[in-house]
């Protein structure tokens, strides 16, 4: 039976390209906000683009942050955060110094460039990510497969065992995580072509 898969719209996230590319597997695909739409999906996918601090305002607005944790801590449904909604897994951010969902050992931290010059923040583009680990996520995927990034802040992690994938922009920061049934990516899988939908294709047969 197809798997239904909630995208989180908190009003802060590209959700509808992100529907639009997950309709092309085997599943049933919804943009919802309600706690009742939570508890129907099998999975969720936590999007996001802007700022961390007005994120975590948003989904406390909505009414869903208790159903949220009870559906990937309690329920163990399989998530996946995008760029910011990655973030959003961590216990903090520099971003606003906001408290986040606290999912992963981690703090959220501004690009610390030296040489802006060649860096430019935000980061923009396609960039490597090499695996640390094997995951079903990343099945067929080869590691250093070129991703596309739109970001200013990344997470640095206390934990390796949850570090999934790292990209090097004149230094390594943490660009995916895995932690039982909870992932994150820091690019966007939805703007990364083939190799894009192969991740999200992975992520539908969690």
């Amino acid at each position: 039976m197809p798997q239904n898969i909630m995208v989180l719209d908190y009003g802060m996230g590209n959700h509808f390209s992100i529907v639009k590319r997950l309709l092309k597997f085997d599943c049933r695909v919804f943009a919802g906000n309600s706690v009742k739409e939570m508890s129907e999906a099998d999975k969720i996918v936590l999007p996001g683009v802007g700022h961390f601090g007005k994120a975590v305002e948003n989904i406390k607005k909505l009414g869903v942050l208790d159903a949220l944790n009870e559906a990937v801590l309690a329920k163990q449904k399989p998530i996946l955060g995008i760029c910011l909604g990655m973030q959003l897994m961590a216990k903090k951010s520099e971003e606003g110094n906001t408290e986040g969902l606290g999912w992963i050992d981690a703090e959220v931290v501004k690009f610390k460039i030296t040489n802006s010059l060649h860096f430019k923040i935000p980061h923009i583009g396609w960039n490597t990510v090499e695996q640390k680990k094997d995951a079903a996520l990343l099945k067929n995927i080869p590691s250093n497969s070129e991703f596309y990034f739109v970001h200013a802040y990344h997470m640095h992690n206390n934990q390796n065992k949850d570090i999934l994938g790292v990209t090097n922009y004149e230094y390594s920061f943490v660009s995916a995580i895995e932690k039982d049934n909870i992932f994150g990516v820091q690019f966007h899988p939805e703007k990364s072509h083939d190799i894009g939908n192969t991740l999200l294709e992975n992520f539908t047969k969690l």
